[in-house]
């Protein structure tokens, strides 16, 4: 299992933001903006393309679903959707709210972010979701 399968189970703390049976949605712990969310399917699957269609638009449906709560939560010029990582081999969504492009740099330092501050953050989401 692997460590966001461990994640969505619940094995390894998270901030969740949403969940289904289906998809799990939690705070990244190295945000480049106050609520940045990774959304993961539950099934261990690498690479996104590999869904086959119909599962691949529920999981757009979810990730549409936990964007719009992030944009009642963080009001923002938009939501950017950003499939990237190799570092985990599980198929994740970066859903950052930004106000420029720039805010979805991942080159930029991270934000350093209290305990409480990611509590206060997923509650936002969880609220709006």
């Amino acid at each position: 299992m692997d460590i966001f399968s461990k994640i969505a189970a619940g094995e390894i703390p998270s901030y969740k933001c949403a969940e289904n049976d289906e998809f799990y949605a939690f705070l990244d712990i190295n945000p480049l903006v106050k609520g940045q969310t990774l959304v993961i399917p539950r099934r261990e699957i690498d690479y996104f393309f590999d869904m086959d269609d119909d599962e691949l638009a529920r999981y757009q449906q979810f990730a549409k679903r936990v964007a719009i709560a992030i944009k009642k939560a963080f009001p923002c010029r938009k939501v950017a959707q950003v499939v990237l990582g190799l570092e985990v081999a599980h198929a994740h969504i970066h859903l950052i709210p930004m106000q420029s492009e720039a805010d979805a740099d991942f080159r930029k330092e991270k934000l350093k972010l209290s305990e409480e501050e990611f509590k206060e953050i997923a509650a936002k989401i969880q609220k709006a979701f």
